[in-house]
């Protein structure tokens, strides 16, 4: 029989063992290239060149005046807060509604999960060949005048990206809502309805409490992927009309290999992970109260 010392000795071994391989890949995939982009940004490299002059902070101290980077960072933030907010209740309504039983559930579940499984190049594409020509002929033969200017249009363009990014990736959270949902003990909702609860009453005091793990979740990662949306918005619009759909991850490749200053894409990139890093930060801060 092993002594106490001995023992958590030999679990603590077995733990890094265990922990070594995903340590280092994420030394390897993560803090890695963080550093040498971190090396970069102190420099005027243009990412082609093998010569280059350290510049110190100069680069950070241009970002701010740029006015491509507040454009793209207001776009960015925009399309994230809306798409975060339709997302999540969408899906979580969806959920809701296929946990209530209803026929041919399965059948809607298959419907709203399947544009999850393209490829956001392809999502991209399809929606702007619909959007710009596609529906137009379709209402002109119906006799309507006019056409859809979502995605041409500065001032819409948003919601029509906000529409695409949504149609494909709702049923992919609806599903983990769903699974949520259905962890919740029946016992409970019974209790509750011989207590004389309504279904709101139900869904606000237990549904939601029960799934806040789920829900914060679901608010972190689609945040996250919404700061970096990329594919979809290089084939719908192209970061057009003019730059008025860039977001932050397209501008920073467009400044990297179309304006070859890959020194200053490196300084907006440690930006926008530190920015990253605060919002996600401050979410789960905040859902974690509601947790407990």
């Amino acid at each position: 029989m092993f002594s106490q010392p001995r023992l958590e000795d030999r679990l603590r071994r077995n733990y890094l063992g265990l922990t070594a391989p995903a340590l280092a890949v994420y030394l390897l995939g993560m803090l890695v290239p963080l550093i040498i982009g971190f090396y970069y940004s102190l420099t005027d490299w243009n990412g082609f060149s093998p010569q280059f002059s350290f510049i110190g902070f100069e680069n950070y101290t241009k970002i701010f005046r740029d006015s491509r980077f507040l454009n793209s960072l207001k776009f960015t933030s925009l399309f994230v807060i809306f798409n975060t907010i339709i997302q999540n209740a969408l899906a979580l309504l969806f959920a809701v509604i296929l946990d209530s039983g209803i026929k041919g559930k399965n059948i809607y579940k298959t419907i709203l999960f399947v544009p999850g499984l393209l490829s956001p190049v392809l999502v991209g594409f399809l929606w702007s060949r619909l959007l710009g020509s596609v529906y137009p002929e379709i209402l002109v033969s119906l006799g309507f005048s006019g056409s859809i200017k979502l995605l041409t249009n500065p001032d819409t363009v948003i919601i029509g990206l906000l529409i695409i990014n949504n149609w494909m990736w709702i049923g992919y959270w609806m599903l983990i809502y769903l699974a949520a949902l259905q962890a919740v003990p029946a016992e409970l909702y019974e209790s509750a309805s011989i207590e004389g609860a309504g279904a709101a009453g139900q869904f606000f005091r237990i549904t939601v409490p029960m799934i806040m793990p789920t829900i914060t979740f679901c608010i972190v990662a689609v945040t996250l992927g919404g700061f970096q949306v990329y594919e979809l918005i290089v084939t719908a619009t192209g970061g057009g009309p003019g730059h008025a759909s860039e977001s932050f991850i397209m501008y920073i490749y467009n400044l990297a290999f179309a304006s070859e200053r890959a020194a200053f894409a490196s300084a907006n990139s440690m930006i926008y992970v530190v920015f990253l890093l605060i919002v996600a930060f401050v979410q789960l801060k905040l859902l974690n109260r509601r947790e407990s």
